[in-house]
């Protein structure tokens, strides 16, 4: 068991005054020991490993977080709040904290995991800088989100690009819903843990073709996956959809298919046809 120091108590008085403020930003704090336990406890995260930590605010969750003896490096924007944390936390070694926007930080290179109650007006911005880029390091994350956000996004097959971008990626899993009344100040509709695995048998070579595939799909959605496949490798489509499931025809709409399907066909085409693919647009790099 990891040494756990002596914290101090929050400044009720400072909390309170940054919570009003937050609250106008669209800003909810955790006040459920049980849902950060919770969402520590998902992580799977102990001593070596590194931490990230979106706006920890008092410390709800950096506490549970620094017990499993992991690196938690902890952003937060508001002085107010790095003072508190400073002050609470100050027999912590395993506390990094950074006085800086979560929407501007450069993110660790290195293998880390992601741990934090999202605001949930900066959901769409921060998933698109942990899930995005083609090299990032994340290893895995435990999020509260909104609950409809979550919903859109743990939808069975994508409604986007950027979605499916992600999903085929990312292992996206809604976890449970979360009550309004674990947070204060309370929101206007409930929460929900989102959990996000690396994708098993993703690679770095397979990223381009995946691409091109996603976005041919959703740049003309009418169209069948059996002529996109054969315009795209120049092969009768059932050499590529033969091996999936659940059976996919020809004649499939190419949005229906899963993000499992789309991470098989791309896995697939990468390692048979071996050569020069479409460059990935910059802004996935950002």
């Amino acid at each position: 068991m990891p040494h756990t120091p002596h914290r101090k108590k929050p400044n009720l008085r400072t909390t309170t005054s940054a919570m009003r403020e937050s609250d106008s930003a669209g800003v909810h704090f955790l006040t459920s020991p049980r849902t950060a336990t919770a969402l520590v406890r998902a992580a799977r995260v102990g001593a070596g490993d590194l931490v990230v930590e979106f706006g920890p605010g008092s410390g709800a969750i950096t506490a549970p977080l620094l017990r499993t003896g992991a690196t938690v490096l902890a952003i937060e924007r508001d002085e107010r709040f790095v003072r508190q944390l400073r002050h609470r936390f100050a027999n912590s070694p395993g506390l990094r904290l950074r006085q800086a926007d979560i929407r501007e930080f450069t993110l660790p290179r290195k293998g880390f995991t992601a741990v934090a109650n999202i605001p949930f007006g900066l959901s769409t911005v921060l998933l698109r800088r942990l899930l995005d880029p083609p090299n990032s390091g994340l290893r895995g994350a435990s999020l509260l989100v909104e609950w409809g956000f979550a919903k859109r996004l743990t939808a069975a097959r994508p409604r986007d690009l950027t979605t499916a971008w992600w999903r085929a990626r990312f292992e996206l899993t809604l976890v449970n819903q979360v009550p309004a009344a674990a947070f204060s100040p309370q929101p206007r509709v409930n929460a929900a843990h989102l959990l996000i695995r690396p994708r098993a048998g993703t690679r770095p070579g397979n990223q381009r073709v995946l691409w091109l595939l996603l976005s041919t799909a959703y740049r003309t959605p009418s169209q069948h996956i059996g002529g996109m496949l054969r315009a795209i490798t120049g092969d009768k489509p059932h050499r590529w959809l033969r091996p999936l499931r659940p059976i996919v025809h020809p004649g499939t709409p190419a949005q229906r298919l899963t993000p499992a399907q789309w991470a098989e066909l791309a896995e697939r085409i990468a390692a048979e046809r071996a050569g020069e693919w479409p460059r990935l647009p910059p802004r996935l790099w950002a």
